[in-house]
C-alpha cells in the first residue's frame, strides 16, 4: 500500500489524460500483480465438500472453536462437539468433515463431530486390536450401567466395569472424559462395551508385580485401611491390597477387627507371607510389638493369685485375660466343688471380673490355667459333721432327670434324692412331685466323701401310708372299689382313701360275663398285698365265685344226706319183705 501511495505521489503532477491506468495496474512497486496472485493461490489448499481432512485450532472459547484448514476462511465448530476432550489447546490438530466451502457469510462450514462419525468404527476396531486405550466422554446413566462417547460413538459401559470396588452413585461420572479399554465389539449390531476397571486392574496388577519383587518377609510397611470384614483388615500398600487376618491385629482376643483399627487409617505393618503365583500378601499388625507372655512377670508362680475378665466361655471352661494378651483357661471342674455336671454359662459370663488361682503355669507354650473354688473352702471336707446321716435339711431344687432330683443344700453341696425316694406312692415321673426352683425337705440317707455324692430322701419324714393300707385292707377283705383305666393286662381301681389297687383281666369278669366300665363301681376281694411295690392285688370273680361254690357244696351235702336216708329206707324195706317171704315160705312148706 506504501509503495502504491509512493507511486500516485510521482504520477500527480502528471495530466489524468496523460496517466497510463494500464501500466499502473499491471505493476505495483516494481511488481507484477499476476504474479502476486499466483504466488498467493499456491499457498492455499484446494477444498472440497464432503470430505474429511486435517484442521488446526487457532481459537477457542466457551461456544465456539475456530479451525484452519489452509483454506481462504476459516471454520467455525460448536464447542459442544469437543467436550469428550477436555484437554483440547490452540495448535492442535484436529480431523473436520467440510459441509460447505462457503456459507452466506463467506466462511467454511466444518464439523468434528461427523468427522469422528465417518471414521469412528476403523479406530474403534483399531484400538480395539491393538489394545489401545482411548478416552471417552459419559454422556448419561442407562440401566445397569452408563453411554460413552468414544469416537463418535455410543459406547455401554456396564457399571461392574466402572471401578474396582462398588459403585453406588453413578452420576458422579457424568459429563466426565474418562479413559476406557474396549473390551468387545460386535460390528453386526454396530454395538462396543468399554471398561474403566480394566484399566484400573492392570495398573494395579503392575504395581502388584512391582511392590511383590521387592518384598521380603518381615519388612515393615506403611499402608491405609482400604475395607474392614468380620474376619480382617484389608491394607492398601499403595495400589496393592495386603491382609491382616484378625488372629494378626491383636495379641489378645477381638470380637471384630473394628476394634483396633478404624477406616482410612494410616497404620504400620510386618509382611509375614506372600505368594506370588497367587499374588497374595499377608500383613501383621501385632508383630510389631513383643508377645505380652515375654513381658509377663517373673515372679509370678503357681499358687498365685490373679485378677482377670472373662473373654470368651465354652461348655467345657472360661478363658480369662489377666493382661492384654495373657490368658489362662478356668475349667469348668474348677469354678466348684460340687462334681455334678455343669456348663460354664452356669456359673460365668462374658465381661465378668474374676480372682482366680493360677493351677499350672507353661511360660514357653504359653498356656496357663486357673481355678475358682480354690479360693473358698471345700464344703466336702467336714460333709459328715454339718450333714449327719438321718438329719433333716431343706434343700432347693436344681435339676430334674427321669430317675430322681438333684436338690442343693448349699453352694457346691448337693445330693441326689432317687426317683423312689421322692414319694412313697408310685412316681412315673418326678416332674409330677416337684419343679426345679423349689424348696424341699429332705433326709441325708447316704454319704460318698471321695467321690462328693450325697443320697437324699424326701419320703422318709413322712408316714408310710401303706402301713395303713395292709391294716386297713388285709387279704380277704372284700371291699368297693370303682374303675379308673384299663390296660390291655387289666384295670386300675380305686379304693377308698385314694388306695390304688389292680385287677387282672381274668378276675375282673362280671357275673353275667361282660367287662366293667371306666367309672363303673364294684364289690372286690383284697387277694394280695405287695409291700415292696405297694401293690393291692383284688378280684370282683371271687366274690360271686365263693358264694357259688359254697351253695354248691351245701347242695351236694344235702343230696348225700337224702341218699343217705333213701338208702336207708330201702334197706329196711327189703330186709321186712325178706321176713314176710320166709314167714309166708313157712306156712306153705306146713301146708298151711
Amino acid at each position: 500500500m506504501a509503495e502504491t501511495n509512493n507511486a500516485a505521489r510521482l504520477n500527480a503532477s502528471i495530466a489524468p489524460e496523460e496517466f497510463n491506468w494500464d501500466e499502473f495496474e499491471g505493476k505495483v512497486g516494481g511488481e507484477d500483480k499476476k504474479a502476486i496472485e499466483e504466488a498467493y493461490a499456491t499457498t492455499l489448499n484446494k477444498v472440497h465438500e464432503n470430505e474429511v481432512v486435517e484442521g488446526e485450532v487457532t481459537e477457542i472459547n466457551k461456544r465456539e472453536v475456530i479451525v484452519s484448514i489452509g483454506g481462504k476462511s476459516e471454520g467455525v465448530i460448536n464447542a459442544a462437539e469437543f467436550r469428550y476432550n477436555p484437554d483440547l489447546k490452540l495448535g492442535d490438530k484436529v480431523e473436520v468433515f467440510v459441509e460447505s466451502a462457503e456459507d452466506k457469510k463467506g466462511q467454511l462450514v466444518l464439523s468434528h463431530k461427523k468427522a469422528r462419525a465417518l471414521k469412528s468404527w476403523d479406530r474403534v476396531s483399531e484400538a480395539f486390536e491393538n489394545d489401545e486405550i482411548v478416552k471417552g466422554f459419559v454422556k448419561t446413566r442407562t440401566k445397569g450401567g452408563m453411554i460413552v462417547d468414544v469416537f463418535g460413538i455410543e459406547a455401554f459401559l456396564p457399571g461392574s466395569q466402572i471401578d474396582i470396588k462398588p459403585i453406588r452413585d453413578y452420576d458422579q461420572y457424568v459429563n466426565q472424559t474418562i479413559d476406557f479399554k474396549i473390551v468387545k465389539i460386535n460390528q453386526e449390531f454396530r454395538n462396543v462395551v468399554v471398561s474403566h476397571k480394566a484399566l484400573l486392574e492392570a495398573e494395579q496388577e503392575q504395581k502388584r508385580a512391582e511392590l511383590i519383587g521387592k518384598l521380603e518377609k518381615g519388612q515393615v510397611l506403611e499402608g491405609e485401611v482400604k475395607n474392614i470384614t468380620n474376619y480382617g483388615v484389608f491394607v492398601d500398600l499403595g495400589g496393592v491390597d495386603g491382609l491382616i487376618h484378625i488372629t494378626d491385629l491383636s495379641w489378645g482376643r477381638i470380637n471384630h477387627p473394628e476394634e483396633v483399627v478404624k477406616l482410612g487409617e494410616k497404620i504400620k505393618v510386618v509382611v509375614l507371607d506372600f505368594n506370588e503365583n497367587q499374588k497374595r500378601i499377608a500383613l501383621g499388625l501385632k508383630q510389631l510389638t513383643a508377645h505380652p507372655w515375654d513381658q509377663l512377670d517373673a515372679n509370678l508362680k503357681v499358687g498365685d493369685k490373679v485378677k482377670g475378665k472373662v473373654i470368651l466361655i465354652a461348655d467345657y471352661g472360661a478363658f480369662v485375660e489377666i493382661e492384654p494378651g495373657v490368658e489362662g483357661l478356668v475349667h469348668v471342674s474348677e469354678m466348684s466343688w460340687s462334681t455334678r455336671l455343669h456348663s460354664a454359662q452356669d456359673f460365668l459370663k462374658v465381661g465378668d471380673e474374676i480372682e482366680a488361682q493360677i493351677l499350672t503355669l507353661d511360660r514357653e507354650g504359653r498356656k496357663m490355667s486357673l481355678g475358682m473354688k480354690q479360693l473358698t473352702p471345700n464344703p466336702w471336707d467336714n460333709i459328715r459333721e454339718k450333714y449327719p446321716v438321718g438329719s433333716r435339711h431343706s434343700a432347693v431344687v436344681r435339676n430334674i432327670t427321669s430317675f430322681g432330683v438333684f436338690a442343693q443344700l448349699e453352694d457346691s453341696v448337693e445330693g441326689l434324692i432317687h426317683i423312689s425316694d421322692l414319694s412313697w406312692n408310685k412316681v412315673k415321673h418326678p416332674s409330677e412331685v416337684v419343679a426345679v426352683g423349689d424348696k424341699i425337705d429332705v433326709q441325708i440317707l447316704e454319704f460318698d466323701e471321695a467321690n462328693h455324692r450325697l443320697s437324699l430322701g424326701h419320703k422318709q419324714l413322712t408316714t408310710n401310708p401303706w402301713d395303713e393300707t395292709e391294716k386297713k385292707f388285709p387279704v380277704g377283705t372284700v371291699v368297693e372299689a370303682t374303675v379308673a383305666a384299663t390296660t390291655d393286662k387289666g384295670a386300675s381301681l380305686k379304693l377308698e382313701g385314694d388306695v390304688e389297687g389292680f385287677c387282672f383281666n381274668r378276675e375282673l369278669v362280671k357275673e353275667d360275663g361282660k367287662q366293667p366300665v371306666v367309672g363303673e363301681t364294684l364289690k372286690f376281694k383284697v387277694v394280695e398285698l405287695r409291700r415292696s411295690t405297694h401293690s393291692v392285688l383284688l378280684s370282683h370273680v371271687r366274690t360271686y365265685a365263693e358264694q357259688k361254690e359254697k351253695a354248691a357244696a351245701a347242695e351236694v351235702e344235702n343230696t348225700k344226706k337224702a341218699v343217705k336216708k333213701v338208702n336207708a329206707n330201702v334197706e329196711k324195706t327189703t330186709l321186712g319183705d325178706i321176713d314176710a317171704l320166709a314167714a309166708l315160705k313157712s306156712k306153705f312148706e306146713k301146708g298151711e
